[in-house]
């Protein structure tokens, strides 16, 4: 039976404030720096690939492979600086273009199951989650692996339920998800997926629907097509890819306690169970909103589906939403954003929550949800607002610094030196000009060189500048977590 649908005050409210999210965040886009480490690393590996036309093996430098994760991050990226120009917009537009995808599928999977209600409902939630909100502008590889496993669970779903509808499309909808998100994070993704969709199909014992509505043969083939091509040409390329990828990233990070052998950066060294807790905080506000909601006696038919057996595409969506917390809660290793893949799940879930309010004559109490939603836009646009004064993230950048050397700089033959380490920031925003000093000695190349140059310290170790560097060299001012200095003129 499909359900009553909201007021349309209601539906008009909710559609100004999805709008409203989702126009914010484009416009942000471009409003703050990329920051140290993450956008920064990503956004230079696609800078660098836009650069030299090479779209087989991303480099993190000009020797230095990038064996941590597949390419298609780093191919949008790199194609929408060739459009937009090297900039912080260009490098994360596509990320908001899988956000838009992402919705979609998942106002299409919620209008076909069960009405426009639901679907609203679920995308105006999806797109308030916090999560969510941040990946969808963030240069990182999640949003396409979110998009490569939203797409495997939303046509699966399709393809079973409803073979009527297109169904066999569907099933090879599901197979190029598969390819997405081996092109996104690698096997990952199939486990992901795998998960959830073995564990429905046993427990439903829906293994003849499963077996004849998906085009098993074909779609693995296109798979196959889709995905192995680069594995094997970046192998063939840079060989030992294979090896650190799949044992490395796949095994050892994920068994391995402080796995040392992470070679773009350190192991992430968290308590057993801890994916849960980061679960908790990126859903934010809604795990709050439904335990407030479950305290309301009127909400209570929604949430005994989970005291009692709960019907097909409620345990769809249970699984779907914890595979990732489930998956991830032996590892020690894990960043927040993994839990990123089970939260279009919980949106549909979370929108199931104001269902039995829509049957009732007292609609207008879903006012909630608006109110809830809107809350969360007026959030996000003060966050936005604080960035982009230079609070919070603008301070792990060095955009700043970068921008001032080539302001000040009366000679394109200067140079810009960081001394001991070299936040990748400094190479994005310098394409890749920046240069590094290990020791206070090995400055001496760069003084003898008949240019004005320009050094970057960290201040952190400002304490232990030997004063025969600082009798060289002009104070130009501190930026985030550097000093500048500019060569006296001999």
């Amino acid at each position: 039976m499909r359900l009553a649908e909201p007021s349309i005050t209601l539906g008009k409210g909710l559609w100004v404030v999805l709008i409203a999210v989702a126009l914010i965040r484009l416009a942000s886009l471009g409003a703050y720096p990329l920051t140290d480490t993450t956008e920064a690393r990503y956004g230079e590996i696609a800078r660098w690939m836009a650069a030299t036309g090479d779209w087989i093996t991303p480099w993190i430098s000009p020797e230095k492979p990038f064996w941590g994760k597949p390419p298609l991050s780093f191919w949008l990226s790199a194609a929408s600086m060739k459009l937009f120009g090297v900039n912080e917009f260009a490098a994360r537009l596509p990320s908001w273009l899988l956000g838009v995808l992402v919705s979609f599928w998942v106002w299409g999977l919620a209008h076909r199951q069960i009405n426009k209600a639901d679907a609203l409902s679920a995308i105006v939630i999806l797109n308030t989650i916090g999560v969510f909100w941040i990946s969808s502008g963030a240069v990182m590889t999640d949003p396409s692996l979110l998009a490569g496993t939203t797409l495997c669970m939303a046509a699966f779903w399709r393809a079973v339920q409803f073979p009527e509808d297109s169904g066999r499309l569907w099933g090879y909808a599901f197979f190029g998800g598969m390819a997405i998100g081996l092109l996104s994070k690698g096997p990952v993704a199939l486990v992901l997926t795998g998960l959830p969709i073995a564990g429905w199909t046993l427990l439903r014992w829906k293994w003849r629907e499963v077996w004849t509505r998906l085009p098993w043969i074909w779609g693995l083939l296109l798979t196959a097509a889709l995905s192995f091509p680069w594995y094997w040409l970046a192998e063939m390329k840079t060989p030992g890819f294979l090896e650190y990828f799949i044992i490395g990233e796949h095994w050892k990070r994920f068994l391995v306690s402080g796995w040392a052998g992470d070679l773009y950066g350190t192991a992430h060294h968290r308590p057993m169970g801890m994916i849960w807790l980061f679960w908790l905080a990126c859903a934010l506000p809604w795990p709050i909103v439904g335990l407030a909601m479950y305290l309301r006696t009127r909400q209570r038919r929604f949430f005994s589906m989970f005291r009692s057996r709960p019907d097909d595409w409620t345990l769809y969506l249970m699984l779907w939403a914890m595979a990732p917390m489930v998956f991830f809660t032996l590892s020690r290793n894990i960043l927040p954003a993994y839990v990123l893949p089970g939260i279009p799940a919980f949106a549909l879930l979370m929108a199931q929550c104001f269902r039995p309010v829509q049957e009732g004559r007292k609609a207008s109490s879903n006012r909630g949800l608006l109110w809830t939603s809107a809350a969360m836009l007026m959030m996000f646009t003060l966050a936005l607002f604080v960035v982009s004064l230079g609070y919070g993230l603008a301070g792990k950048s060095q955009k700043d610094l970068v921008a001032t050397f080539q302001k000040s700089r009366q000679d394109q033959n200067s140079h810009l030196v960081y001394l001991f380490k070299q936040p990748i920031s400094a190479r994005f925003y310098s394409s890749g000009a920046a240069e590094v000093a290990a020791l206070y000695d090995d400055i001496a190349g760069f003084s003898n060189n008949g240019e004005v140059d320009y050094f970057a310290l960290p201040a952190d170790r400002m304490k232990a500048v030997p004063p025969s560097f600082l009798d060289k060299v002009m104070d130009m001012g501190r930026f985030n977590r550097y000093y500048l200095f500019k060569e006296k003129d001999s």
